[in-house]
């Protein structure tokens, strides 16, 4: 096998294939024989078939899988002298093999274009230094007594209000007719959270435990059932128990339940060395995303079109997700799936230079991530989904995703290499907090 190499663009190579007649021959003689072994002819002991029977009734079969097998070891043996990780799938020409006859064939793909790396180390970064105030922590053991209250139905005879939560049965009617898809039985929800349309909470608030209510109310023009969207209907409601929260004491007792702390002292301990490395933690990634920001501008290079839209896809998909969850659809945004795709194609290619870049610094640097490491991420990974870690690798072994987890791996690991070969200049906090998540 020969083979020769074309750049078409500064993203898309292109390499043409020659493979000799004998070994044409070789990989159809190779394909026949198993399919020989394998074969069950009545008549014929198994793998006693004669050839040319083989060969005559499976012919076709035969020399597609040939040939993909041998195109599949040329393109293995090639990109790796060519040492080039391709950035879309590897689109192979037409081609399948003769017996005595050469064949000639092509196949390219897209990678990241050659550029010059700037210097990345030694840059200065400010910093923001972590500060924490007691009623950031009040804050955080606050919403823990509410995790940890109890939820008793209501001794007195009252309205539901904000903070209760209410099981309700409800169904909605339009002119005399239920709607389709609008009911339910003992539907639990807490008042005053976001978790109902404003409109049916206000119902529910007028209604006692044991009581029933009707009114008439309006589905926002985005609502994610779009045959209800702007429709008004007339909901009844029945409102079966009111229960209320029992918050508990900040004390001893309570700090054991919200995490086996010996005491609120040092419940409030593990909560600040918590606090304060989670803010450390998005200090440290605003100061490596500007590091970052600051290198991609030295550098200019063309995208490979195929890495951008698997990104805009992803994002796109991530996108609708997030609308699905607020009880919205793409439809109610009063755009397109183009419009949302032109929205999105700037951050999409960001993010593409950026991973490209930093594919870059790791091959400079020759890092490699350990087996342990990819270990490491699946372990995880199960553990926050609640799967077989075993079966999850599997997955993304199967599903050709292994690459795309060492990349991340690669491109985390070239990051922190920046940021630790940075001045890091420590500056105080800005007036606005940053978000914060607790860790457990």
């Amino acid at each position: 096998m020969e083979y020769t190499v074309t750049q078409i663009t500064p993203v898309k190579t292109q390499v043409n294939v020659t493979v000799p007649a004998e070994e044409a021959t070789a990989a159809l003689t190779a394909t026949l024989a198993l399919y020989r072994a394998k074969a069950d002819i009545k008549g014929f002991r198994k793998g006693k078939v004669p050839a040319s029977l083989i060969e005559s009734r499976f012919k076709k079969e035969i020399e597609s899988e040939a040939t993909n097998d041998l195109v599949n070891v040329h393109v293995n043996q090639i990109m790796g002298e060519l040492g080039v990780s391709p950035l879309s799938r590897i689109d192979v020409g037409e081609a399948l093999l003769e017996k005595g006859k050469p064949l000639d064939y092509s196949f390219s793909f897209e990678h990241a274009a050659a550029f010059e790396l700037p210097d990345y180390k030694g840059l200065t970064i400010d910093q923001e230094e972590v500060q924490v105030a007691d009623a950031d922590i009040d804050a955080v053991i606050e919403r823990l007594r509410r995790n940890l209250a109890e939820v008793n139905p209501i001794s007195d005879d009252r309205q539901p209000a904000d903070g209760d939560v209410v099981s309700v049965s409800f169904e909605a009617f339009e002119n005399g007719q239920s709607v389709p898809g609008v009911h339910a039985e003992n539907f639990e929800l807490t008042l005053g959270e976001g978790q109902a349309l404003p409109e049916f909470e206000t119902l529910v608030k007028t209604i006692h435990a044991g009581g029933e209510g009707q009114g008439d109310m309006t589905f926002p023009t985005d609502f994610i059932n779009t045959d209800l969207a702007g429709k008004t209907v007339s909901m009844k409601v029945a409102v079966h128990v009111i229960k209320e929260r029992i918050l508990p004491p900040i004390d001893d007792e309570m700090a054991k339940k919200a995490g086996n702390f010996e005491s609120v002292e040092k419940m409030r301990e593990a909560i600040t060395l918590s606090y304060t490395r989670s803010r450390e933690d998005l200090h440290r990634a605003s100061a490596q995303k500007r590091l970052l920001d600051g290198l991609l501008e030295k550098v200019d290079f063309p995208l490979p079109p195929a890495a951008v839209k698997r990104q805009l896809a992803q994002m796109l998909e991530e996108f609708v997700t997030r609308l699905e969850r607020q009880g919205k659809s793409l439809e109610s945004t009063g755009k397109t799936t183009a419009d949302i795709e032109k929205e999105l194609t700037p951050q999409a290619e960001e993010m593409v230079k950026t991973q490209i870049f930093l594919a870059a610094v790791a091959a400079k640097e020759a890092l490699v991530v350990s087996p342990q490491e990819m270990d490491a991420v699946f372990y995880r990974l199960a553990s926050q989904g609640g799967q077989d870690v075993v079966q999850l690798k599997r997955y993304y072994e199967d599903a050709n995703l292994m690459p795309v987890v060492r990349d991340r791996l690669l491109a985390d690991k070239a990051a922190d290499l920046i940021y630790a070969n940075a001045q890091i200049n420590k500056v105080p906090p800005a007036a606005e907090p940053l978000p914060y998540g607790v860790r457990p």
